[in-house]
């Protein structure tokens, strides 16, 4: 089979992750015999430096035409203080919406291997296996009207957070059809004590599960939630939630898995799915060879189940990931103080190795 990807290699360390989960998968390729072809597009801080705009519409018409989008992260203290519109956040929220990518699975999973890189005690995140469900393109960072106003002192700045019914049911739906393939546990995440549209996304999210009578539902508020993740971690399976808190969460459920540079994603709704890690673009180490290409390299595993359908091989680069990480190889986010490492482009050729 051929598959057509657009790759974004984004900035900061993105190229270097880029290239090893390039790497990857034509290994999958040569064994399960399949061809990979990439079409590489800009998007971020490189595509403001070449054509003053974050998501220019040959990209987007280019992720719409193809199977699935390879995005490294994006952004940088180079294009901080560029207006909001123009920053490389607004080109991810608009191929988010180009793509209608509404729901954002980041899998939280404990390497057994790993168990030592986390801060939190052993016993806490042992067994440690979750998926949280995010909401994408709707919620605060989409609402409008949003802005800053005024002059001074009399400034003022304005966001929207808006859910409207559709869009809460749908992703309730998939964290309950998701959940039906794991544990068949779903707790739904808001504010609703204090927030009007968390109390919609409430009573909904609360009738879209009794349609599901064999998975166990629950609701958390935000802040409890954000305390439960570190206190008794292995009590979620899917957990779904709003846009914002989606990224809050997740970025803290990471260190349950000893980096953030071990936390893939899938982003799925429309016809084209995309593929990123979790972790920013890292400047400070670009060009180093410190990069952790895992979590890169778990995304390509989530976009051959997810958009390619291939399951076994899927599986292959989950297990080849594991195997390494068994042998001891760590980048240096993962290694403790006095610990070998191995360099991203080490880990890369480490992880083909395995897939046979």
């Amino acid at each position: 089979m051929n598959y057509h990807i657009v790759v974004l290699s984004g900035d900061g360390i993105g190229p270097e992750i880029c290239e090893e989960s390039k790497k990857v998968l034509n290994r999958v390729g040569v064994v399960f015999g399949h061809k990979f072809e990439y079409e590489p597009q800009d998007a971020g801080g490189i595509a403001i430096d070449k054509f003053d705009n974050p998501l220019p519409d040959h990209t987007l018409k280019a992720c719409q035409a193809s199977q699935a989008v390879l995005k490294a992260p994006m952004g940088g203290p180079k294009w901080d203080k560029i207006e909001n519109k123009k920053r490389p956040e607004a080109g991810i929220l608009g191929l988010r919406k180009g793509l209608d990518l509404y729901a954002n699975l980041r899998p939280v999973k404990l390497f057994n291997a790993l168990k030592e890189a986390s801060t939190l005690k052993t016993e806490v995140i042992d067994g440690v296996d979750m998926l949280i469900v995010r909401e994408l393109i709707s919620g605060i960072y989409f609402g409008e009207p949003r802005g800053i106003h005024g002059e001074g002192k009399d400034r003022y700045g304005v966001n929207t957070e808006i859910y409207r019914t559709p869009e809460v049911e749908r992703i309730v739906k998939l964290a309950c059809e998701l959940a039906r393939l794991r544990r068949k546990k779903v707790t739904s995440v808001d504010k609703f004590n204090v927030l009007e549209s968390s109390r919609l996304w409430h009573d909904v999210a609360e009738e879209v599960s009794k349609g599901y009578p064999d998975v166990a539902f629950e609701h958390q508020i935000v802040d409890n939630a954000a305390m439960q993740l570190i206190l008794r971690p292995k009590q979620f399976d899917v957990l779904v939630t709003t846009n914002m808190f989606g990224d809050i969460l997740s970025d803290e459920a990471s260190m349950l898995t000893g980096s953030l540079g071990m936390l893939p994603s899938a982003s799925l709704g429309g016809k084209v799915g995309l593929y990123e890690p979790s972790h920013g673009s890292a400047p400070d180490i670009a060009g180093t060879g410190k990069a952790n290409p895992l979590a890169m390299i778990l995304s390509i595993g989530m976009m051959l189940k997810y958009s390619f359908h291939l399951q076994k091989e899927s599986d292959a680069v989950e297990g080849a990931v594991e195997k390494v990480l068994e042998r001891g190889l760590r980048t240096a986010d993962l290694a403790k103080k006095g610990e070998k490492t191995v360099s991203c482009s080490q880990m890369g050729d480490a992880i083909c190795a395995e897939i046979n």
